[in-house]
């Protein structure tokens, strides 16, 4: 059951959405503008966002190796185009392990 407090919380959240909303512009928009300034000063180009470089990428495992070398042949894929991963895994633990 919400207390006094957090159903005056709620109120005053939804009221701020509605004057938002009548105002046509996004509840969102001054962080929006921040966003584009901060943009701006980095001297970062374009709208995309912003990406780092985190290193190299941990290797596949053996059932990803497996999923993805026969995730396309129809013998695992059922009529509808979804994989039958069931049958996947059969196939995975009964084959030769190297």
């Amino acid at each position: 059951m919400p207390t006094k407090r957090e159903r005056e919380y709620y109120a005053a959240g939804y009221r701020d959405g509605r004057r938002a909303a009548d105002l046509g512009r996004s509840q969102f928009a001054e962080i929006e503008d921040q966003y584009e300034l901060s943009r701006e000063i980095l001297g970062l180009k374009g709208t995309g966002p912003v990406t780092f470089t985190t290193g190299p990428k941990r290797k596949l495992s053996a059932w990803n190796k497996f999923v993805k070398a026969n995730s396309k042949k129809p013998r695992f894929r059922y009529r509808n185009g979804k994989l039958n991963l069931k049958k996947m895994a059969v196939a995975f633990r009964r084959q030769k392990k190297r």
